[in-house]
């Protein structure tokens, strides 16, 4: 309590200038803009940082699966060396150690990452390995969140360092809270997450658990519940199933189920086991109660001006940037190519999904969806990737039911070979098992809620 009223006290008392209040918006507007504002893009929206992202995309197209292939192969070799031999210049170097010294159940998948991106580069091992629907896919894929990353790293501080998600958080704390039983300065992550892309978002929400601004169990509801795709890839699932005459339906349908399911899922085991501490290098580092006689408008400005006003310098940003960037290649890239292309072998040459499936085939009947059983596998293939269970719907004849699965494959967002990847990887209380849970479960409450949605709107 003396921490806190000290902590007020020293906001209370500091003065605001032109120069600090511009020193907040300036940076925090274009933040703001660039992760946040939709802009029109070849017929369809998308972000600034979604544009940017995807032209360094095309840009380095051309040699990014050899820098990837050569990144994933660099990262098995040191960390096998970093486990076998601990070398002093690995050992005491602070960030050689956080890129190359790993667990031997990361390591192990290191190397698996290293064999197959390999074998996709060079074509090696059978079309099981390389082709478009395994290996293939994968490869492309990385190269794209690659490109995002890169892109994310750098811009990331200007919505947490200058004061944005403090301005926000203090204002809409009466909103979000008592929603989703989350932090008001979630708001900016949630929209970030849902709007822009679900990585970002979720690189987001873990450096806000790192930095002390959520709880374990905060990190996990919004990593979890809150990670969408983009708008542009909505419409592209629409259009891949013959629903884009129907899309402002289809998105509005995506939007309240994705809300209503995260009410009930943020108040519900597995999430709210989660235990309500920080992370426990840094501890707490928020505070958004505003103090006694002062207006939570000007609470929010103080708290958002002293927090760009202790901002790292330029080169500061751009080197834990570096840092950011470097731990996402060597430590997440070769991950997301070991676990996505296994996931992929396993849904598209395996009848594993179509086993696992079938409970939810009679849960699609008792729904009263036509095709149920044929189209129950695309409920559960999303938990490897998002790209599937559009792909198995494509021979469903019943509009319907393409449409409640297609939302439904939108709001389950929890796929291992991206989101499910970086949550694993990060500093965020979650384990596999927790991934699978919560995918089921939000499986089972988002379902009910689409189909009274698409009957509401007459799909048939």
């Amino acid at each position: 309590m003396e921490n806190k009223e000290f902590m007020n006290n020293d906001i209370t008392r500091f003065k605001l200038t032109g120069s600090n209040i511009a020193k907040f918006l300036i940076p925090s507007l274009i933040g703001v803009i660039l992760f946040l504002c939709p802009i029109p893009s070849e017929g369809a929206f998308t972000t600034p940082i979604g544009i940017l992202s995807e032209w360094l995309a095309g840009l380095t197209k051309a040699f990014a699966p050899t820098f990837i292939t050569s990144v994933i192969i660099i990262s098995a070799v040191f960390s096998t060396i970093a486990k076998l031999f601990s070398p002093r210049w690995i050992m005491k170097n602070s960030l050689l150690n956080k890129l190359f010294v790993t667990s031997n159940f990361y390591l192990l998948f290191r190397i698996i990452g290293a064999v197959l991106s390999f074998m996709v580069l060079n074509e090696l091992g059978g079309e099981i390995i390389y082709s478009i629907d395994t290996g293939g896919t994968m490869m492309s894929l990385v190269s794209t969140l690659v490109a995002w990353f890169f892109a994310a790293s750098f811009l990331i501080p200007l919505l947490m360092d200058y004061g944005a998600m403090d301005f926000t958080g203090t204002l809409l704390r009466g909103f979000v809270q008592p929603l989703f039983k989350l932090p008001g300065r979630s708001a900016i992550d949630l929209v970030a997450s849902w709007i822009g892309n679900c990585n970002v978002g979720v690189v987001l929400t873990s450096f806000q658990y790192e930095n002390g601004y959520y709880t374990g169990r905060e990190a996990a509801v919004i990593a979890t519940c809150f990670s969408a795709v983009s708008l542009p890839f909505c419409l592209v699932i629409a259009a891949m199933l013959g629903l884009d005459v129907v899309f402002p339906q289809f998105y509005l349908t995506l939007m309240v189920a994705g809300v209503l399911s995260v009410v009930v899922m943020a108040r519900v085991w597995p999430l709210s086991k989660f235990p309500d501490e920080y992370y426990e290098a840094v501890g707490k580092q928020i505070n958004e109660e505003e103090p006694e006689g002062m207006k939570k408008s000007e609470w929010a400005l103080r708290l958002a001006v002293q927090k760009a006003d202790s901002a790292d310098s330029f080169g500061d940003t751009v080197y834990r940037g570096f840092e950011m960037f470097m731990g996402i290649i060597f430590s997440l890239t070769p991950l997301v190519m070991a676990w996505g292309t296994l996931a992929l072998i396993v849904a598209t040459y395996t009848p594993v999904f179509d086993w696992v499936s079938m409970p939810f085939g009679y849960y699609l009947q008792l729904l009263g969806l036509p095709e149920a059983f044929e189209a129950a596998p695309a409920t559960i293939v999303g938990f490897a990737d998002m790209f599937i269970p559009a792909i198995l719907l494509t021979g469903i004849t019943s509009m319907k039911t393409k449409f409640v699965v297609g939302v439904l494959s939108l709001v389950q967002i929890i796929y291992m070979t991206e989101v499910g990847t970086i949550m694993l990887t990060s500093k965020i209380p979650v384990k596999f098992k927790d991934l699978v849970i919560i995918f089921l479960e939000k499986t089972i409450i988002a379902l009910p809620i689409i189909v009274l949605m698409a009957n509401l709107f007459g799909i048939s």
